[in-house]
């Protein structure tokens, strides 16, 4: 199991555990608060706070990785969740409702997520604003959110909002086959490279 190559931080948590599922999910948390990467990663390297998430989302698009993707992160009140998903906290571009994110994390975000999905082998990405389809995973859906599991408004009005387009975003790159370059293409692109030099 590999993690993105798009995190450009890591500080890896000492709080997370042994992934015993396979991923199939992908679990969206907002950080209610303005950090960076780097704060958020503090926060998580504390064992005393017995918290993290897989990735980190920053206000300027960076993505940090606190728990690599072959481990549960300790993110979603639900062992089970956390078992099976990919947990990704955005940072807030304003602390206060609808508790927004800015332009670049959104990006990044939709990057992030159709690239945890593609290498874990999830064809599609499927919301429902049904809380029973999200935590009974029924018909297809695999998005859950923290308020599903606890009293929280995690991961805030602004995301919660969005997850259908996220969703929506998400599926069309997935379906773009310009966007996922198929088995053996590193290799194929130096043979014609090669090619292309020596004239064989």
């Amino acid at each position: 199991m590999t993690n993105s190559a798009l995190v450009s931080f890591t500080r890896l948590s000492p709080n997370c555990s042994e992934r015993t599922a396979k991923i199939d999910t992908i679990t969206i948390h907002h950080m209610a608060c303005c950090l960076t990467v780097e704060q958020c990663g503090a926060g998580f390297a504390l064992a005393s706070r017995k918290a993290s998430s897989n990735y980190g989302i920053g206000s300027d698009g960076r993505i940090a990785l606190y728990v690599p993707e072959d481990k549960r992160s300790w993110c979603s009140s639900n062992t089970a969740n956390d078992n099976r998903a990919v947990t990704i906290e955005v940072a807030n571009s304003a602390a206060k409702d609808p508790w927004p994110v800015s332009d670049a994390a959104y990006k990044a975000l939709i990057e992030l997520v159709a690239d945890i999905c593609r290498r874990n082998g999830i064809g599609r990405l499927v919301w429902s604003d049904s809380r029973d389809d999200r935590i009974q995973h029924r018909n297809g859906c695999n998005m859950t959110v923290h308020r599903d599991f606890a009293a929280t408004l995690c991961p805030g009005p602004y995301l919660m909002q969005r997850m259908g387009q996220i969703a929506e975003a998400v599926n069309a790159k997935l379906a773009n086959p310009a966007e996922t370059p198929p088995e053996g293409y590193d290799r194929w692109l130096r043979c014609w490279e090669w090619h292309e030099r020596t004239g064989a």
